[in-house]
């Protein structure tokens, strides 16, 4: 250890065994016992599905004191009695629907529009729109095809970011600092292969690419985006899966590939939705976040005799 290291440390022990209160730590989020959404104004897309990541996430954002939650998708179906479900349980928060494609740019524009008009402020973005896209073999899927994903799945959260980031950063009374988190739906598609077919892949791993980029091009505004990996999940999207292996008795190899050696819920994928649009994930940024039961810490493998 060198002089200066030994004197430093030799300061810092006399300070505290001469001190009988320590240097506060500082802290950016409020306490952890507390609402972690408080007063926020949250938009989620792809929130129509009953069995879906964003009906969760709504429900994780209100329980936890949004002051707002617009749930928006192309599919209006099920958004009124969402509505309904959320305002009976959770009265304080304001539920907004929406219908609308999330890559449809004026209506990206319209509801974070009115979102700022009417609470002056954005705190939460959640681009979780999605399609699952053509289930085929690339060489049978023709270029519409391919690129309807890339729509969907892509220029949507490339149209969030575009137009909440800088709403994000607008003030008002009741906001007095900058920023916001923007969260986008990507897929463990998007980080290893053999997770989906090849456009919805590439859909996802250009969405987890932008959220690394974007995250740059927002530097020093106090606006965060972070991709969402969610590995086999049971969701609108999914459930023939799931339902199909039931009704052979086969649902125990769902999800034998990953560690925890089954599929997940929407609402463990909403709760880490949770946490990166609230101030405890403050240091998160430009990260792609696998929740996946483990299955991309390892290589696929297929259990069974290794010898």
């Amino acid at each position: 250890m060198s002089d200066q290291a030994k004197r430093r440390l030799e300061a810092t022990a006399n300070h505290l065994s001469g001190s009988s209160s320590l240097a506060p730590i500082i802290k950016v989020a409020p306490e952890s016992t507390t609402p972690r959404a408080a007063g926020k104004v949250v938009i989620i897309t792809g929130a129509n599905s009953l069995l879906g990541i964003g009906r969760a996430s709504a429900h994780q954002f209100a329980q936890n004191g949004a002051r707002a939650v617009y749930i928006c998708d192309f599919d209006p179906s099920n958004l009124a009695a969402h509505k309904a479900e959320l305002t009976t349980l959770y009265p304080s928060v304001d539920v907004h629907t929406r219908q609308f494609d999330a890559a449809h740019e004026p209506s990206v524009v319209e509801v974070i529009n009115h979102a700022m008009n009417t609470y002056g402020r954005l705190d939460v973005f959640f681009a979780n729109a999605g399609t699952i896209g053509p289930n085929a073999l690339f060489t049978d899927v023709d270029p519409s095809g391919f690129m309807e994903t890339m729509r969907v799945n892509s220029l949507s959260v490339f149209l969030a970011a575009k137009h909440a980031a800088p709403a994000m950063q607008k003030t008002s009374p009741g906001k007095k600092v900058p920023g916001g988190s923007i969260i986008a739906t990507a897929s463990v598609a998007g980080l290893r292969s053999n997770a989906g077919d090849t456009s919805y892949s590439a859909s996802k791993a250009a969405v987890v690419s932008m959220a690394q980029t974007i995250s740059y091009q927002l530097a020093g505004t106090g606006v965060r985006i972070n991709a969402l990996c969610p590995g086999l999940i049971e969701t609108g999207m999914t459930a023939p899966v799931f339902e199909m292996a039931r009704q052979r008795g086969t649902q125990k190899k769902i999800g034998q590939l990953n560690p925890l050696k089954r599929g997940g819920h929407a609402d463990e994928i909403a709760r880490v939705a949770l946490f990166l649009g609230s101030d405890e994930s403050s240091y998160v940024n430009g990260q792609a976040w696998a929740v996946d039961g483990g299955l991309s810490a390892g290589h696929p493998f297929v259990p069974g005799r290794l010898g």
